[in-house]
């Protein structure tokens, strides 16, 4: 649930997973109760992990938390490296990618939008 940010997160996801589809956007229209334009629903495919994206059309005290986070399989050092570069152009890391023990290849952060990704070498 975003709050007027949704397009840009979609956008965003589809840049960066080259295997994610936006398979369908619905957008409020006149008279509905979310800003004209801006998404109802929007259906989209991340490697293979279907997620429902919404612009909430009521105002909230409470955003995006770390507690929930994406959790991505990468296959290659190059796809998890440039998809976190990609992530946290303006947003922020909150464990830059390196070996923790429980992963030789690991780095959390949230992106522009608020959203928590936890990469992983496969």
């Amino acid at each position: 649930m975003f709050d007027s940010t949704a397009e840009q997160a979609l956008s965003l996801t589809a840049d960066v997973f080259p295997d994610s589809t936006i398979e369908s956007v619905h957008d409020y229209g006149p008279g509905e109760p979310g800003a004209e334009g801006s998404i109802k629903r929007a259906y989209l495919s991340i490697n293979g992990l279907d997620v429902i994206c919404i612009d909430s059309p009521v105002r909230h005290e409470f955003s995006f938390t770390p507690s929930i986070s994406v959790f991505v399989e990468c296959a290659t050092e190059n796809e998890l490296g440039e998809a976190f570069r990609l992530l946290s152009e303006g947003g922020e890391v909150l464990m830059p990618v390196d070996n923790y023990g429980f992963s030789t290849k690991f780095g959390w952060l949230n992106d522009r939008v608020g959203v928590s990704w936890q990469l992983n070498l496969q």
